[in-house]
């Protein structure tokens, strides 16, 4: 992985605690986004981990690029409480998921494992308040209604869960059905929709209207 940000103490922590883990590896160190654009052309790594604000290129530019890249690595964002609205930019941009830069060493090599294994994570502690704050005013796409009436009713429902935030566990235990019996129709949502994770599901759920900020509810 690539570690990104302006901030070489930051990027020394960060990159200790990654090497420290015996399956995973920090291949490179950038400053900026261009920096990290480069090096992730370069280096080919599964994942980016990234910083927004930083002089030059910032960060959403810097992610925009990257999961544009043909086989491109994944990008996990860190982030702090005042910059949210660059954090819902940055999940629109392609970013897989996002972090505190204050979370525990753990719930970082967690985001990270969860994201480098394909799936998509966003920080508990900010969730609901960064859905209810930035897709209640950003600006909103035509409901694409002919993708989601593509999925069947427990699909539906599914997705539903997912954008309140709910685990595949939890979503089976509401639902009656088995944690694998989730992942099958998680796995056939996103295919049908031509989504990468569960960020971008949770994102398209309240952009097309399905979900809205302060309660759940269909269009």
């Amino acid at each position: 992985m690539i570690v990104v940000d302006d901030q070489a103490v930051v990027r020394a922590g960060f990159a200790a605690i990654v090497d420290a883990e015996p399956d995973l590896t920090v291949v490179a160190e950038a400053g900026d986004g261009a920096a990290a654009v480069s090096l992730a052309t370069a280096e080919t790594p599964d994942l980016v981990m990234m910083d927004i604000r930083m002089p030059g290129m910032d960060g959403l530019t810097a992610t925009r690029l990257i999961t544009a890249l043909e086989n491109g690595p994944r990008v996990l964002v860190l982030t702090t409480f005042d910059l949210d609205e660059y954090v819902y930019e940055a999940l629109r941009a392609g970013a897989s998921g996002f972090l505190l830069k204050d979370a525990h060493p753990e719930e970082l090599l967690t985001a990270i494992r969860v994201v480098a294994a394909g799936d998509g994570i966003l920080a508990p502690a900010v969730t609901r308040r960064l859905i209810d704050t930035f897709a209640h005013n950003a600006p909103q796409p035509p409901p694409v209604t002919g993708a989601l009436g593509r999925l069947t009713p427990r699909e539906r429902e599914v997705l539903l869960k997912i954008a309140g935030g709910l685990t595949n566990a939890e979503i089976g235990a509401e639902l009656g059905v088995t944690t694998g019996t989730v992942k099958t129709h998680v796995n056939a949502l996103l295919s049908k929709l031509g989504l990468r994770d569960r960020v971008q599901a949770t994102i398209l759920a309240y952009e097309s209207g399905l979900v809205r900020p302060r309660g759940i509810g269909t269009s």
